[in-house]
Order: structure tokens, then sequence, then C-alpha cells
């Protein structure tokens, strides 16, 4: 009878070695290749918008379908060279690899777990149900609890992570909804209500539809694609379109634990549920929030600290830029509203969503550093002056085994890691290589701190770019065409795949933040 059960239990012996035996890196990084792939097998196959361009080259659609799918939004195909058929499936590769979306994922995986390891409990005890204590035994059962108790109660608890596990992988995904549903509506109304938005995307042949969710879409990734090759340039005098579109920018990224905090908190005031309750519980021990193991879900007070982080360099952002780009030209015709309103934007953007109303190379080199700050810090970074437990950080109870097993394994590994700066400075060198020609023919194009801010850039998803231009060439080239597109769609193939790797890389760098320490210096 058992080879009749090795084709139904071999996938499954095969999907359980996966889950329970696979770095989670390993996961995410097959995950984001096989849809970097899939996109631009699908991108390529699908009809462009007009015959009259060119058609892009496969590793141009390949780089589009990467940064789409890192949410890097690094752009190398004019936006409006797609169809409306590939503006959704660009949408559809943007919210598979926002990090709510990929983080709901990673809740199913740990329920999964978690109900497997609860099923297991049961069946142990149901099949090795202790024996009784001896009544020459004199234990009584208000000293200690018998074996018994001690596996029921083990069961209750493992019940308890798995259903609200569970729970919190629902409420994960109707946030992700509601934020989408509402946004898309409220564009989609107000490209109905004002005239002047509605004839922008008129004139570009841009569906209002696929305008609105595709927006919608890129801006809670964060990743910064947006349907129009000025981007958000076009609605910079519009200021209702781009306070419509910035709480989004905050919402799926770095403001997502608060809300989600908040959103769990309203939710257990008027449903009143104990589960909820426990999701909000911080304190030493073993709480569902650590047995679960939720990044995003952060204590209260780490929470609070995170809002006031974020508030804070929002602010120094905003006065910088006011102070040093407010009789700019890229501000130039709009009055003092929508210049406050249009420095924000960018202020918000900076961070990880990439979307300009200001042209980058247009901006005083202070705030263009200040940019490169912002881009590299992680979401979550946060000025946090008193403790916070410690047990939050803990793996969860699903993940456990895994990381006592391979523990020695681990730490080699991470120690042999090098820190975040250390690969970048390696990027940066070897993308020098590769555009060496173009460094010295075009110095002001190619300028380091171009270079520098396109790899930040990328490692951060962000998108911002300083763009390339025909009028900066030192040596005036005849045939030198302007295209809306950014600065790294004129580096060479080796260039373009060196940053593709560097989004691949910035995406997955939660995995190597601790990295190199190993290197004492001093």
């Amino acid at each position: 009878m058992g080879p009749l059960h090795l084709p139904s239990s071999t996938p499954r012996k095969f999907y359980n070695l996966l889950l329970n035996h696979v770095h989670p890196f390993w996961f995410q990084l097959l995950y984001f290749l096989f849809l970097s792939l899939f996109g631009s097998l699908l991108l390529k196959a699908l009809p462009m918008k007009t015959s009259l361009i060119p058609t892009p080259l496969g590793l141009d659609l390949i780089f589009t379908s990467v940064s789409a799918t890192t949410v890097s939004s690094m752009v190398v195909v004019e936006m409006e060279s797609f169809s409306n058929s590939q503006l959704l499936l660009i949408t559809l590769l943007m919210l598979l690899g926002g990090e709510v979306f990929t983080s709901m994922l990673g809740l199913h995986f740990t329920y999964t777990k978690l109900k497997k390891r609860e099923i297991h409990h049961s069946l142990d005890g149901t099949n090795h149900r202790p024996q009784p204590v001896s009544s020459l035994e004199f234990i009584s059962p208000m000293e200690a609890p018998t074996a018994y108790q001690q596996m029921e109660l083990g069961i209750k608890n493992q019940r308890n992570f798995t259903s609200i596990a569970r729970l919190l992988m629902f409420i994960v995904m109707g946030y992700l909804v509601v934020v989408h549903l509402a946004g898309y509506v409220l564009i989609l109304i107000y490209l109905g209500v004002v005239a002047s938005a509605r004839a922008v995307l008129i004139g570009k042949r841009i569906n209002l539809s696929t305008f609105s969710i595709f927006i919608v879409v890129s801006t809670f990734a964060n990743c910064g694609f947006v349907p129009t090759n000025e981007g958000m340039v076009s609605f910079k005098s519009l200021p209702g379109m781009l306070l419509l579109v910035m709480p989004h920018t905050l919402l799926g990224n770095t403001l997502f634990p608060v809300f989600l905090r908040l959103s769990i908190t309203a939710l257990q005031r008027v449903t009143r549920r104990r589960d909820l309750g426990e999701l909000l519980t911080d304190g030493p021990g073993v709480t569902a929030v650590t047995a679960i193991g939720y990044d995003h879900l952060l204590p209260g007070v780490h929470t609070c600290f995170l809002a006031l982080t974020v508030a804070v360099f929002l602010a120094v952002q905003l006065v910088l830029f006011c102070a040093m780009e407010w009789g700019s030209d890229g501000l130039q015709g709009l009055n003092a509203f929508q210049k406050l309103v249009a420095a924000l934007f960018m202020s918000i953007n900076s961070r990880h969503s990439g979307e300009m109303v200001v042209d980058l190379a247009t901006v005083s080199s202070a705030v263009v550093v200040l940019y490169v700050m912002m881009m590299y810090l992680p979401p979550y970074t946060t000025f946090l002056p008193m403790a916070v437990e410690a047990d939050h950080h803990q793996p969860s109870e699903a993940q456990s085994d895994d990381k006592s097993n391979n523990k020695r394994g681990n730490s080699i590994w991470q120690k042999l890691l090098m820190s975040p700066l250390s690969c970048l400075a390696i990027f940066i060198v070897v993308i020098c290589i590769t555009e060496r020609r173009q460094i010295v023919d075009d110095p002001i194009n190619f300028s380091i701190l171009n270079i520098v801010v396109e790899v930040i850039s990328a490692y951060g998803n962000v998108g911002f770019s300083t763009g390339y231009s025909c009028s900066r060439q030192v040596t005036p080239d005849g045939s030198c065409k302007d295209a809306w597109v950014g600065f790294s769609g004129k580096w060479s193939r080796e260039g373009k795949l060196t940053l593709m790797a560097v989004m691949l890389y910035g995406r997955l760098k939660k995995f190597s933040l601790h990295g190199g320490q190993a290197w004492k210096l001093g």
C-alpha cells in the first residue's frame, strides 16, 4: 500500500521541507525573481501603445519588470509608451511586490506553521497521554500541575496563537483592500470634478480608471511609477491631487505600523474581542505578537516614537526644501499654498516612494544630499531613547525550531556578510567601471554625485533620479535626443544589470542590516 500514497505524499513532504527548512531570504528572492521574469515576458508579449516609437529592448523590459516588482520605479522606458494592458500588468506587479502584500503572505506561512504544530500537539495528546501519578507519590495538584495539565495548557496557547495569526492576516488584508478602494474612488471622483486634471490624462490618452488604480497601488506600495512621462510634474499646480496621493505613501510604508495599530485598536473597541486586545499587549514573556513574529506590529512605545521620528524627518526636509527652493524655477508660477504642498510632496516621497513634482537635477546640492540620506534609511528608522521590550524581536514560535537548528550556521553567515554601506560602495565602484567611458566624455551628466543618487535610490527602492539632459553635455552630440527616462536609462547594459542587482538587494535589505559586525574598527 506504501507506493499508492507516494504521489500524494511526495508533494506534501516537499512543501513541508521548503516551509520548515528553507530560510525566508531564499523564499523571497525566488518570489521576486519569478515575478520579474513573468512580468517581463508578459510586457514583451503585450502590444505597446503605438507602433511609431521604437520597440524597447528586451533588457529594458526586464529592467522595468524588476523595478516594478521591487517597487523601485527606476524608469528606462517612457511610461506613456506602455499600452493600457501593460499599465495594468505593471500595476499587478507593484501590488504583488509591495511590502504590505508580501508581509501578508508571510503571515499566511506563519499561520500554516502554527496550525501544523497545533495538529501535532493535539495528536501527541491523543496518542501519548501521560500516565496518572502513582498513589505512593504525595504530590498535590495545588503544588504543581500534572504533565497532562501542562500539555493541555500548551495546546490551548497554540490554538490561541494560531487563531490570532489568522485574525491578523485578515486585518492586514482588510487594511490593504480598504485603503486601495478608498484611494481609487477618491481620485476617480477628483478627476471627474476637476477638468484641468482630467484634461492632462485625456491629452495623453490615458484611461482615467487605469490612472486612478495605478497611482494608488504605486503610491501605497511606495513604488513611484506614474503613467505620465513627466511623473507628477503635470499635477504640481493641482494641490488637491497631490493631497489625495500623499497619504498613501505613509499608509503603505513608514507609518504602516502606526495605522495598523490604530486599526486594531479601533476594531477592538468596537467588537470588544479579546484576541484583538492580545495583539496590542506589550510586555515580557511570550505574547501573541512575539509568538507570531510580525515585524510590522511594533510595541506601543516604539510605534509612538516611530511616528515622532517620521514627523521630525518630514519637518527637516520641508524646512530645507522651502529655504533653498522657494524661488527656484521648479516652483515658478505657483502660489504660496501650491509651493508648500509641492514641497511637502517631495519631502514625503524622498523616503521610499520617489514621485516627483520638481526635476531633481534642478534642486540644490544640499537638498539632494539630504534626500540621499533619507533614501538610505530603512523605513522604520526610529529615534528610541528608552528601552523597548526585547521579546518583541525574538523569533516567532513557528520559526524557533528552524533558527535553533541552524543557529551556528546562521551566525557564521551573518558575520561573513558585509554591511549595507560596504555593499553600496562596491556597487558604485562597479558602475563607475562600467560607465568609465561616459564619465570621461560626459562628466556633467555622469557625475559621481548623480551615480551615487541613482544607486542609493535603487537600494532604497525609491526611484528618485537626476535624469539625463542633452543640454548638459560638455561636447554636444547632434544625435542626442532627450527622453523622459531616468539617468540609468542612458547606462550601458552592464550598468543596468548591476542596478537591477542593487534593486533586488535593496528589496531584501532587511536580511543584511546586521551585516559587517565581524569588523572591529579601532
